[in-house]
């Protein structure tokens, strides 16, 4: 489902960037192929002439309080000559944007990480992602395993894939109980989770919430099967399930009510993880992330038992429904950074096992250098009879068809701006799937020319 790469993030920063003129050029090597790593093993990134210690800043969408930052105290008490400075980003529209600002003026992040391949494509395209490819000293593809390859960019690495993506529904055990509704199927779909979300909701309670990191996930594991693109190469945006879909969560809004409206939800900018661990949602579609919170009963107690389903197809009948999962925190070095080597060394040890204190939060590592019976050991240590175990290992930890969206950002904007207008009961659903068609296909010949 491969679609044109040249479009840059420069549109996307334009008035930002702007500000920064006078800004080093700068960027990507580009041989290799999918290999990484010739950092010296002692002293990468250090300076003789000074002698003073090689300082990286590196932003991600994790709180620090959440493992970041003592991943990053671990690494500086052992490495006096690469002191690591972690940054926090709010994963969304407005949180990327100001790492791009960053990643343009080549001064403030030297490493970062990418949740979605556009985002990564786009870094790429415009010169602020190293070619991984350039060092020999890790196979990306030996250590991470073959879903890594679903992160590759022009068939090169421009981030490491560091964990294993997990994407589905969390489930207050109790209320399925109380309700007499047994735990889902695995191959379930969004119209059985639209009548079990009638069958929870109650005064106060939600049926369903769904993470705003989540909400397009029935629709992009429909696309990743059918093809973004037709053989004819015209959109496939207008297409008979993404109406079922769009229409079944349209319903569950505005006539069964059993789940927030999007105007209710993103202008009251609701923590939908939160209401769930506080028992105001009776499920939740979210990631892995959300044990960062479920974990921590201290901060978010609860006494109801989490259980898990996978993520609902649109319809029972589709075929070929794809899973959000693979790998994901996929970790670029900057290619305007001016110590790139440095940056290579701290990120082939936070690969290989540095970021274990994350597994708690549920990042559990994908390299292979790292037991995973251990991480998920430490994910659960001490709250194993929180959770529905039968579930957590058939879904959590469970093997499904799995995608990374290979489609471009701009065409994500366009398309996320047509379906709040129809949320919003702006335009009906034919207007909103046919302007999405329309943006799409231009998208299409404007990339040709």
């Amino acid at each position: 489902m491969k679609m044109s790469k040249g479009w840059s993030i420069a549109a996307s920063v334009l008035l930002t960037a702007t500000v920064l003129a006078g800004c080093g050029g700068g960027g990507g090597t580009n041989t290799g192929s999918g290999t990484a790593g010739n950092a010296p093993a002692g002293n990468a990134g250090t300076n003789p002439a000074s002698q003073k210690a090689v300082k990286l800043k590196f932003w991600g969408g994790v709180p620090a309080e959440a493992g970041p930052q003592a991943v990053v105290d671990a690494w500086n008490a052992k490495n006096p000559d690469i002191q690591v400075e972690y940054v926090r980003f709010v994963n969304d529209d407005n949180g990327n944007l100001k790492l791009d600002t960053a990643l343009m003026a080549g001064q403030d992040a030297d490493l970062y990480v990418n949740y979605q391949l556009s985002r990564l494509k786009k870094r790429a395209d415009a010169g602020l992602a190293v070619d991984l490819g350039t060092f020999k000293d890790y196979n990306i593809d030996e250590k991470m395993g073959p879903d890594a390859k679903q992160w590759l960019v022009n068939d090169k690495y421009y981030g490491m894939p560091t964990k294993k993506n997990m994407s589905f529904v969390w489930l207050n055990k109790d209320m399925l109980d109380a309700a007499g509704l047994p735990l889902p199927p695995l191959d379930w779909s969004w119209e059985e989770l639209q009548v079990y979300s009638a069958k929870l909701k109650k005064d106060k309670v939600w049926g369903t919430v769904i993470h705003e990191a989540a909400n397009t996930t029935q629709f992009d594991g429909t696309i990743a099967s059918l093809g973004a693109v037709k053989s004819d190469g015209t959109s496939n945006f207008n297409n008979p399930l993404w109406q079922q879909g769009f229409e079944i969560w349209h319903t569950m809004m505005h006539k069964d009510k059993t789940t927030p409206t999007y105007g209710e939800q993103f202008t009251s900018k609701m923590s939908v993880d939160t209401m769930f661990l506080k028992g105001e949602a009776a499920m939740l579609g979210a990631g892995e992330f959300v044990f960062r919170n479920a974990n921590n009963t201290k901060d978010f107690p609860r006494s109801f038992k989490i259980a898990f389903a996978t993520w609902p197809k649109i319809s029972k009948d589709q075929k070929d429904f794809k899973y959000p999962g693979g790998l994901g925190d996929v970790i670029s070095i900057n290619a305007k950074s001016a110590n790139k080597e440095a940056a290579w060394k701290f990120l082939k040890w936070y690969a290989d096992g540095g970021m274990l204190p994350m597994a708690s939060g549920g990042r559990i590592p994908s390299s292979k250098e790292v037991n995973s019976d251990e991480a998920i050991k430490l994910m659960l240590q001490g709250v194993e009879n929180m959770y529905d175990q039968e579930s957590l290992k058939k879904v959590v930890f469970g093997n499904f068809p799995t995608y990374q969206l290979d489609i471009d950002q701009q065409v994500l904007d366009a398309r996320k701006e047509e379906f709040e207008k129809y949320f919003l009961n702006k335009q009906d659903i034919a207007a909103t799937l046919k302007n999405m068609e329309k943006r799409h296909n231009d998208f299409i010949k404007q990339s040709k020319k």
